[in-house]
């Protein structure tokens, strides 16, 4: 309970600080490349339920349908407005909404698409999805810089699926086992921190 309550507070603050930024970003979405202002995908949350998380569209419009759903480096698909929003994670303040309606918390396990949960051992699987996804976790903060880990790699896909997600799968784990709402504002934290520090450099 306290935890819900927490993210209604924190996104609504959080909405209402920046909503000049994001009327800005929504424009900018707008007028740099043809579509629809959010970019909206199926992930799979909690009890294993599907549900559609919400990004500002860093991507021409059909990408998913001409690429892989994993963004690898200097992606093609990606838009001028785009390559900025996802270098500092603007892209990612939409889904302050998804965490008001309900289907995400402001902390916890980053929810997957379903083409990827198929990978995740059952026992494992049980786990993370007994709590909302988050926005982020220690997971998000320790691979901020996935998609040029992805990038270097001679078959990304395959890099994803058995070096990347099995880590970001132990992470979940030990945050689900030991969580606590003190634990929380820790990773919040740090997750400004990390943010600083793109910005930084």
């Amino acid at each position: 309970m306290l935890k819900r309550g927490f993210d209604i507070a924190f996104s609504v603050v959080v909405l209402l600080l920046l909503a000049p930024l994001l009327l800005a970003v929504a424009l900018w979405v707008k007028l740099d490349s043809p579509g629809p202002v959010f970019f909206r995908q199926r992930r799979v949350g909690l009890r294993g339920r599907e549900f559609l998380i919400y990004k500002f569209r860093t991507m021409r419009i059909n990408a998913e349908a001409v690429g892989p759903q994993i963004t690898i480096g200097t992606d093609p698909r990606i838009t001028r407005s785009g390559e900025y929003l996802r270098k500092y994670k603007i892209d990612e303040f939409a889904q302050f909404f998804n965490v008001l309606i309900g289907d995400m918390s402001v902390v916890g396990p980053r929810p997957e698409v379903p083409r990827y949960v198929k990978y995740y051992p059952a026992e494992v699987k049980e786990l993370v999805f007994s709590v909302r996804p988050g926005l982020t976790d220690w997971a998000s903060i320790q691979f901020k810089d996935e998609n040029n880990l992805l990038n270097d790699s001679l078959n990304p896909e395959k890099t994803y699926i058995e070096k990347i997600l099995p880590a970001k799968l132990d992470l979940y784990v030990k945050y689900i086992r030991h969580c606590s709402f003190l634990g929380d504002l820790k990773i919040i934290v740090y997750t400004l921190k990390a943010l600083v520090k793109i910005r930084v450099c």
